[in-house]
């Protein structure tokens, strides 16, 4: 017991010299930040211990360096007069009110007995300043953007309004002009379906095909439509080229088998070497199981049919009238039912024989049923194709 305690010390030891070792080299390397934030951790429980005061002292050093670093960097910034770096005098002065909270939320803290009294200051009056200055300088650049009337511009645009959205909200209007950037930064798709196999489709399988709500697709800059709109000016088009129908002939294929088993049939009585019914100690005449062979040919019968449908997906620039990607789709489906059939003595027949006896032969599908039916896996296919593919992005 001795022992472990003993270890349990030592490891305890080597743990925090390791601890205080990084902390030095995050400090000397000008990592403040990182040694202020491990110094927190470090001094979240039994802040008061002995052990805990060289965190203290890394803390103070720490916090004082990086503060004369970001005061002195907001200085060069300030009398740099570049408005660009409105946004990032800001964000400096976040990290600076940020940093202090932090600390605060351990304080007290004592040295040697002594209470630690670090130096705070209240950045709220640069905090409100420099957000209005960014957010004015950042809504100037985003309309520029956004009157350029480029899609690809568009989205940078939406990109600084929802920043400005998020350090000053409404300001300046601007929730109307992330609208406006969304809005002029989609990409508008035309879909269609084209048959180009000479043979007839379902109507409503090619109005399930376009009908794009039932596909889930969350694209934030590309919309679908299947039904032009006549106000939209179209960037692409989508087209799904059926180009060949395969249906199988209808079969009907069967499988023989032979079952045989032994079964209880029944009973009688035991005879002895004499051929006289033999007795128990009692004196009771012996009754035994008559055990039979039991014989059946069962037939497996399956009733098949498939369909195959090819397509091509073709994306066009409607702007520059050119093909600019296309896939092919292959898609199938199979209907198939099994059923049975036996002669010969049905107690032979195992569990599965007897569950393909309650099935029955059935129709098959009709040729437009078939292609109706390959649709879905068409459909599917179809869909990982729309939400993998992006439009130029």
């Amino acid at each position: 017991m001795k022992r472990f305690l003993l270890l349990s010390v030592l490891v305890s030891v080597l743990v925090s010299c390791s601890a205080k070792k990084q902390m030095e080299s995050a400090i000397s390397h000008g990592n403040y930040d990182q040694a202020i934030s491990e110094a927190l951790r470090k001094l979240e429980n039994n802040k008061d211990k002995k052990r805990k005061q060289d965190y203290i002292v890394m803390l103070e050093d720490a916090y004082y360096k990086v503060l004369e670093e970001d005061l002195r960097d907001v200085a060069h910034l300030k009398k740099d007069g570049n408005p660009e770096q409105f946004k990032t005098i800001y964000n400096i002065y976040l990290d600076l009110e940020a940093r202090q909270n932090a600390i605060k939320r351990i304080l007290p803290l004592k040295i040697n007995g002594k209470t630690l009294n670090l130096k705070f200051n209240d950045y709220s009056s640069e905090i409100v300043d420099y957000r209005y200055k960014t957010s004015e300088y950042l809504i100037g650049q985003g309309i520029t953007l956004l009157d350029s009337e480029d899609k690809y511009n568009a989205r940078k645009a939406y990109d600084i309004f929802s920043y400005i959205e998020l350090i000053n909200p409404n300001f300046d209007e601007n929730r109307s002009l992330i609208d406006e950037a969304h809005q002029k930064g989609i990409d508008y798709v035309n879909v269609s379906v084209v048959n180009e196999t000479h043979q007839v489709i379902p109507q409503q399988l090619e109005n399930e095909l376009l009908d794009f709500n039932t596909y889930g697709l969350d694209q934030f800059w590309t919309v679908y439509h299947a039904n032009t709109v006549e106000t939209i000016d179209y960037d692409f088009a989508m087209q799904l080229q059926l180009k060949r129908i395969n249906i199988s002939p209808e079969r009907i294929n069967e499988r023989q088998q032979l079952r045989q088993r032994q079964i209880v049939d029944g009973w009688e009585y035991l005879l002895d070497d004499n051929g006289n019914v033999a007795k128990d100690s009692l004196g009771n005449d012996i009754k035994v199981d008559r055990i039979i062979n039991v014989r059946a040919r069962f037939v497996e019968v399956i009733q098949t049919k498939s369909a195959q449908v090819i397509a091509d997906v073709v994306y066009t620039d409607l702007k520059q009238n050119q093909i600019i990607d296309n896939f092919t789709i292959d898609s199938g489906f199979t209907f198939e039912n099994v059923f049975g059939r036996f002669r010969g003595d049905e107690r032979a027949l195992n569990r599965n024989d007897r569950n393909l006896l309650r099935q029955r032969q059935v129709r098959f599908p009709s040729d437009t049923q078939m292609v109706y039916d390959t649709g879905e896996d068409l459909k599917q296919k179809l869909k990982g194709i729309l939400k993998s593919y992006r439009l130029n992005s």
